[in-house]
């Protein structure tokens, strides 16, 4: 049987906010399955802001990037039996056929992998808090800012999905802990549900005389996801050999002058190490995080959300829509 897919064709090039017409869908016919191949039906799509980092470096015409959570309808490779789910990079398309072997694009991203059975821990969470951003914000933060109990920790991008899992972990590390993030409600999740010590609206708040009262020691480490005039702000409130894990700059993904006046002087006067990364740079040791984040959640100490919206054609939507910052948690597509 001609199985068809629906695939989102990057069309044309994105030029501020991604716009309607940037991508398309399209539909192809997926060839039958060769030996060592399996079909693949998707069962939730990811939305990330690295998917807009990354558009400069996308060929025009091509399915556009991303991870997903598919079922295994047919399958001709004994590694990934029929019936079982799997976590892959297989951008955003509705069936995939793969080898279990070849990562999609973008290159060093790990290979497809099978869901285990952990009862009722919801499968979208291996596109979160057990998958790509969960390792990040583990990984990330604990590698880098090698946080030690009664340091003051900032969070910037604190309600999106590697942010607030890094302030719980700062918390359970037993800092204090300071989230940025861009709305009241973003702020009382942080605060009275995720144990957030603070929380700075960037939009209504002096993000200077905040940071002044509510860290009047200054801050040790700064897990950055959004760049620009924030990090140049969070900088000078640091103290000496504070350390800053540089995650994202969501900031600037849609400008087209991302210049902004860095205080790096500051860098050198206060000995501060700056560090940016990859998550796949500790892809070997992927199942440590995993591991630990779902023991914290299994035991209380984790707790996640994430913004579900329905429908394949809706991904570019909820792709729009979590650039702009209206996502609580991870954004997630059910398809």
């Amino acid at each position: 049987m001609m199985v068809k897919a629906k695939v989102f064709i990057y069309n044309k090039e994105f030029d501020g906010l991604p716009k309607e017409g940037d991508l398309i869908i399209k539909e192809e016919d997926l060839p039958p399955l060769k030996d060592g191949e399996y079909l693949a039906e998707a069962v939730y799509l990811s939305v990330d802001p690295y998917m807009r980092a990354y558009a400069p470096s996308i060929p025009l015409g091509s399915v556009y990037i991303g991870s997903q959570i598919a079922k295994i309808l047919e399958s001709k490779n004994s590694d990934y039996p029929v019936g079982r789910y799997v976590v892959g990079y297989f951008g955003w398309r509705s069936h995939t056929v793969h080898d279990g072997r070849t990562p999609e694009a973008p290159a060093n991203f790990p290979a497809p992998f099978l869901i285990p059975d952990l009862g009722d821990v919801p499968l979208s969470y291996f596109l979160s808090i057990l998958g790509m951003p969960g390792n990040t914000a583990y990984f990330g933060f604990l590698e880098i800012c090698q946080p030690k109990k009664g340091e003051t920790v900032v969070v910037s991008g604190a309600a999106g999905a590697v942010g607030n899992i890094v302030g719980q972990i700062a918390k359970i590390k037993g800092c204090k802990v300071i989230g940025i993030a861009g709305s009241e409600e973003k702020g009382k999740w942080l605060v009275d549900e995720l144990g957030f010590d603070h929380f700075i609206n960037y939009k209504t708040d002096d993000l200077d005389e905040t940071l002044s009262q509510v860290a009047p020691k200054g801050v040790d480490c700064y897990f950055d996801n959004v760049g620009g005039e924030t990090t140049a702000t969070v900088i000078q409130h640091m103290n000496e050999y504070g350390r800053i894990s540089l995650c994202g700059s969501v900031s600037s993904y849609n400008k087209k002058d991302r210049s902004v006046r860095i205080p790096l002087f500051l860098l050198v006067a206060k000995q501060i190490k700056a560090e940016g990364f990859l998550f796949y740079r500790w892809v070997d040791r992927s199942l440590e995080g995993v591991q630990q984040n779902l023991k914290w959640l299994q035991e209380g100490k984790l707790k996640y959300r994430e913004t579900v919206t329905e429908g394949f054609g809706n991904t570019f939507k909820a792709f729009v829509e979590m650039l702009e910052g209206k996502n609580v948690g991870k954004a997630v597509v059910k398809v």
